[in-house]
């Protein structure tokens, strides 16, 4: 009896240590990170978050951009906003940043620098801003935009929203050399060797390894870049032929005073073109 009493006490005080040593273990490692943390004087905790997000954004640009050349600093600007489209309306990116490089002159084109328009898209109807351009014409009409962003939205929906485009969307969105192609067929550009000059910049880049990240696919990005270009938490609409406020409000669930408010808009009138923000 004496003995199993014994015995009993032993394994009884084993595992309380056990318990305690974990504790002590638990409470010395949680010590230490929260003494990490609170090395320095305390901060609100918005000022914190804002520091953890410079701090990982240090982490990602980890690369010399001085060292780029033109192209490539386009490659590197670009290339995330590119991968979004793809995701939204399956244009390759591939294609998109290649024709953005070609059409923008990597960005530095006098039209692109008036106008942030990186794709030589003309007016074509357009009621937003304008610049006139010499182009295949003298003082020819193209489309201004506020931001480089909305270029490449526009960019998608004038390739999506058109019929003479609508067989592009046949092609797989990995099939960079059918859509090169098939963009001079349906009259994009003019140049008998616009799909070659494409092929070649997306080769030499390896401007595909952006789609097969966009598909899931093992991808060896010849860039690393920063956080893309998008729109925020912020989904935009761009007017078409025939809309109204209220049409517009009740595609996306809102009434024609809320759609008003998140745009600011002082009175009913839109144009062709404009860009509606539809979710906040």
């Amino acid at each position: 009896m004496k003995y199993t009493f014994a015995l009993s006490l032993i394994f009884l005080l084993m595992v309380t240590s056990c318990g305690t040593s974990k504790k002590v273990k638990q409470e010395s490692t949680e010590r230490t990170a929260k003494e990490q943390i609170s090395s320095r004087p305390e901060q609100p905790e918005k000022e914190q978050n804002e520091e953890l997000e410079d701090y990982l954004d240090e982490q990602v640009e980890d690369i010399d951009v001085s060292s780029l050349n033109a192209v490539e600093l386009y490659i590197y600007n670009f290339a995330g906003i590119a991968q979004e489209e793809m995701r939204l309306y399956g244009i390759p990116a591939s294609i998109t940043i290649a024709q953005g490089i070609l059409e923008s002159g990597s960005g530095n084109g006098n039209l692109t620098k008036r106008s942030n328009n990186h794709f030589g898209i003309k007016c074509n109807g357009w009621q937003g801003e304008k610049v006139y351009h010499d182009d295949d014409a003298a003082q020819e009409c193209f489309r201004k935009y506020a931001d480089p962003k909305y270029s490449f939205r526009d960019h998608s929906l004038f390739l999506f929203e058109r019929s003479r485009y609508g067989f592009l969307f046949d092609y797989r969105s990995d099939d960079y050399t059918s859509w090169a192609r098939g963009l001079r067929r349906a009259g994009y550009a003019t140049d008998p060797k616009y799909p070659q000059k494409l092929i070649s910049l997306i080769e030499r880049y390896q401007l595909n390894e952006y789609d097969k990240e966009v598909l899931g696919k093992t991808a060896n990005l010849p860039l690393p870049r920063p956080q893309k270009l998008n729109f925020g938490n912020s989904e935009f609409y761009s007017v078409k032929k025939g809309d109204t406020l209220y049409n517009i409000s009740e595609k996306f669930g809102l009434t024609v005073e809320e759609l008003k408010l998140i745009n600011k808009l002082k009175h009913d009138h839109i144009q062709i073109g404009q860009q509606l923000k539809v979710k906040n």
